[in-house]
């Protein structure tokens, strides 16, 4: 199977820079993988597309500031984007640096308030770690002064509106450095609405990463080595995921980072391990699912792991098909654009 298989052409500008103006007033893309059938609505309509029983099942990430701007001790301007923060410690993370010319291990960045950050050591996946000194409660520090991560495919800097719109309304735990997307639709009445209706609601935790949107480089897709990340699934949502399989209702998976932290802890009969762990696992056409049922996604950049992974749970074909039929629609593509419920 080859990576440009899973390409496409995609106008510029269709490409959503800034979001909707509202979060459910997003256009929804419907696919039947049965019928093989592509229709359209609103997304502040997706309740109906739901029944009682259905559980919904969401990833519950906050997305950090991660992009930190300072000078060195000469002078020269560097970027600092963090990644990963350290076991047990809240101020040594691994972090990409960007500057004019070089930096060494031993060097001092020098940040807004007094704040410092010394590169201790280059680690073997490019990255380097880095102490931040100076600061009383580096979190909120880091609040104040850090800046939201927007994809570079969106051209521009963070605004005042990205630290609510690049966010979504259930995120909780602190850690990603970029967004769940497909959860950008949701609002509190619409989740309010899902669950009057009977539909559960279900939380688990991964930290998106960088690796996400990090572009293969080899031919074969079954080549590439995918990207690992930290996920953690509560006892509770294990324990609903049972019961709803047990009693036959469907498993709506929220997103690609949703549906791969269930399928990677999956150990059969529908049921997942709760717990925490490393996400490793490549999902591309050929996988069969064990876990999720239905899938709420957004439209994903060509010849992405994120596209495989659609691709895998709705066929290839098809997928693509619907993919030519939302650019001849005029369907907005990527993190702040339209999205899409397969079943």
């Amino acid at each position: 199977m080859f990576v440009k298989d899973f390409d496409y052409h995609l106008p510029p500008d269709l490409i959503a820079r800034y979001p909707a103006s509202e979060r459910d007033a997003s256009r929804l893309m419907l696919l039947n993988r049965q019928s093989g059938s592509i229709g359209e609505d609103i997304f502040r309509n997706i309740s109906a597309q739901f029944v009682p029983g259905d559980l919904l099942v969401m990833n519950d990430t906050r997305v950090i500031p991660a992009r930190l701007f300072g000078k060195k001790e000469t002078g020269g301007k560097v970027e600092i984007f963090l990644l990963r923060r350290e076991e047990c410690s809240s101020e040594r993370w691994s972090c990409l640096l960007r500057s004019s010319k070089g930096v060494r291990e031993g060097s001092v960045i020098h940040l807004a308030e007094g704040v410092t950050a010394r590169i201790n050591t280059k680690l073997l996946s490019g990255s380097w770690q880095i102490e931040f000194v100076g600061a009383d409660d580096f979190s909120a520090w880091l609040e104040r002064e850090g800046h939201i991560p927007l994809p570079p495919y969106l051209q521009r800097d963070d605004e005042v509106q990205d630290r609510e719109r690049y966010q979504t309304v259930f995120a909780q735990t602190a850690g990603a450095v970029a967004a769940p997307t497909a959860g950008l639709h949701f609002t509190r009445g619409l989740l309010a609405e899902l669950e009057r209706m009977g539909v559960q609601i279900a939380h688990l935790t991964l930290h998106t990463g960088l690796g996400t949107f990090q572009p293969i480089r080899v031919e074969r897709v079954e080549d590439h080595l995918i990207h690992t990340e930290h996920y953690s699934i509560p006892a509770v949502t294990a324990d609903v995921i049972r019961s709803t399989k047990t009693r036959g209702g469907r498993v709506v998976a929220v997103g690609t980072t949703t549906a791969r932290t269930l399928e990677h802890a999956a150990i059969g009969d529908g049921n997942v391990r709760a717990g925490d762990g490393e996400a490793n696992i490549f999902i591309y056409p050929g996988y069969t699912f064990k876990v999720v049922d239905a899938l709420v996604t957004n439209f994903h950049l060509p010849e992405s792991t994120l596209l495989m992974l659609v691709s895998a749970f709705a066929g290839r074909d098809l997928v693509m098909e619907s993919y030519r039929e939302a650019v001849s629609r005029g369907f907005r593509f990527y993190s702040y654009g339209d999205a899409m419920l397969i079943q």
